[in-house]
C-alpha cells in the first residue's frame, strides 16, 4: 500500500507535530507500507524540491515570501497533483491544519484517490492561541465553518484524543467516520528512573536542591506564570527549592520579570533551548515536573505529549485538571492533578508530592506500565489499518490493504 502524507511542516524542524509525524511514518513503514511525504509552503524556504531528514525524503512546495493562504493552498494542490501522477498512491493522508485537507480533497476527488484527514487541533482554536483572532469572532466562525466543510468531505477522519473526537462529532460527523489515534511515546527511548548527571547538576547550581521543572515551549497557555507564583509560595517551606525551565518562547521575558518581582529570580534557572537529544539529561535533574496548563478551549480538548514522556521516564509530576490532562493522567496512580488556573492549588499539590516521597516508587512504576501497555507508537499506529480499509472501501479498493502486512 502506498500512502502520500500531506504535512504542514516536517523534520528537520523540531516540534510536537514533527515528532508525531516521524513516529507515524516509522511505524507505518514497519508494517510494510510505502510512505511518501509532502510539506506545504508552511515549511519555509527549502534548498530543493525534495529534502532528506532522519532517513525520510520530504517533497517540498516552494512559494515566494508573503504568499497568502489561498495561494498556498493552490500551490499545494498543484504540487500534490504532480506527485499523484508520479507516485500513484493508493491513499492521501492529510494532516492538520485544514489548509492541507482542502487541497488534498480537491486532488483526491478529481483523481479518484481516497482522503483521510487527521485533525490534530482545530484551526480556529489554534488561531485563538496564536493571538490572531478571538473566540466567536467573524474570522473564528469562518475558520470553524471551513474546518467543518473539510471534515464532511474527507473519506475518513482521525484525531489525537477523545476531546477532539467529541468536537468533530458535534459538527454532524458520523461517529463511525472518526477514529482516535492517540499520542504516544517510544518507551524504549526513555531511560526509566535514570540518575541525574552530577556534572550538569553542578553546572546549573542544583547540588543539594529540590528541583521543580518544566521542559517545552513557553506559550501563554502552558501557565508557567502560575508555576513561578507557586515557587514563591513554596520558597519559605523548602529553602533549597529551585525551578528549572528548559526551553524558551514568547513568555520568557515576562517570566524573568515576574520572578524578579516575586523575589525568586535567584531560584529560577532558564536553560534556553536544548537540543532534542539532550532534553532527557535535564529531565533527570527534576524532582517534580509541573504542567500547569490554563483552562482554555485548546487545552480542554487537546492532549499533550509531555506527561507521557514523564511517565515513560518514571518522573513525578503535577498537572492542571484541564480536559487534555484528565484524559492522560490517572490521579494518584500515574501522576497528580490540581485545579487549573490557581497558583495556590498548584503549590499545594507540589507540596503534597514532595512531602510523600514514600509513594514515588509505586507511582513511577505504574506510570511506566501505563505507557508500555497503552501508549506506544506501535499500538497507536496499528489503528490506521482499519481507517485506511474504510477509506479505500469508498472506492471499492479495500483489496489493496489485504496484501499488506
Amino acid at each position: 500500500m502506498r500512502i502520500l502524507h500531506v504535512l504542514d511542516h516536517s523534520l528537520p524542524l523540531h516540534s510536537g507535530y514533527t515528532f508525531r509525524t516521524a513516529a507515524i511514518l516509522r511505524e507505518q513503514r514497519a508494517l510494510g507500507w510505502e510512505t511518501f511525504h509532502l510539506t506545504t509552503p508552511k515549511q519555509g524556504p527549502s534548498p530543493a524540491e525534495a529534502e532528506e531528514a532522519a532517513g525520510l525524503c520530504f517533497f517540498r512546495t516552494p512559494a515566494p515570501a508573503g504568499t497568502g493562504l489561498v495561494a498556498q493552498m493552490r500551490l499545494t494542490a498543484r504540487r500534490l497533483d504532480r506527485l499523484v501522477d508520479e507516485l500513484q498512491p493508493d491513499l492521501i493522508h492529510a494532516h492538520s491544519p485544514v489548509l492541507n485537507a482542502l487541497p488534498a480533497e480537491w486532488v483526491g476527488r478529481r483523481r479518484g484517490v481516497p482522503v483521510v484527514y487527521e485533525m490534530r487541533a482545530s484551526w480556529e482554536d489554534a488561531a485563538v492561541d496564536h493571538g490572531t483572532t478571538t473566540e466567536g469572532s467573524l474570522r473564528y466562525r469562518l475558520s470553524r465553518a471551513l474546518e467543518s466543510f473539510a471534515l464532511h468531505r474527507a473519506d475518513q477522519i482521525t484525531t489525537i484524543c477523545e476531546g477532539l473526537r467529541g468536537d468533530i462529532e458535534c459538527r454532524g460527523i458520523p461517529a463511525d467516520k472518526v477514529t482516535v489515534i492517540p499520542n504516544a511515546v517510544d518507551a524504549e527511548a526513555f531511560q526509566f528512573g535514570a540518575e541525574a548527571d552530577p556534572e550538569l547538576r553542578r553546572e546549573l547550581g542544583l547540588d543539594g536542591c529540590t528541583v521543580l521543572g518544566f521542559a517545552g515551549s513557553f506559550y501563554g497557555y502552558e501557565g508557567l506564570a502560575l508555576l513561578v507564583s507557586a515557587l514563591a509560595r513554596l520558597a519559605a517551606r523548602y529553602p533549597g527549592i529551585r525551578l528549572l525551565l528548559v526551553g524558551g518562547g514568547v513568555q520568557e521575558e515576562n517570566l524573568r520579570r515576574q520572578a524578579a518581582t516575586e523575589g525568586v529570580a535567584n531560584r529560577v534557572i532558564f536553560t534556553g533551548r536544548v537540543p532534542h537529544e539532550r532534553v532527557q539529561k535535564y529531565y533527570e535533574l527534576i524532582d517534580v515536573l509541573a504542567y500547569p496548563r490554563l483552562p482554555i478551549r485548546l487545552t480542554e480538548l487537546v492532549t499533550p505529549l509531555k506527561p507521557l514522556e514523564a511517565m515513560a521516564q518514571g518522573r513525578m509530576f503535577v498537572a492542571s485538571d484541564v480536559g487534555g490532562h484528565r484524559e492522560l493522567v490517572r490521579h494518584g496512580e500515574t501522576g497528580f492533578l490540581c485545579r487549573a488556573g490557581c497558583a495556590d492549588a498548584l503549590a499545594a499539590a507540589i507540596a503534597d508530592v514532595l512531602d510523600h516521597r514514600e509513594r514515588w516508587p509505586a507511582i513511577r512504576r505504574q506510570a511506566r506500565d501505563f505507557v508500555e501497555r497503552e501508549r506506544t507508537w506501535a499500538n497507536s499506529v496499528a489503528r490506521y489499518r482499519e481507517v485506511y480499509r474504510r477509506a479505500l472501501a469508498t472506492r471499492g479498493r479495500e483489496s489493496v490493504l489485504a496484501g499488506a502486512r
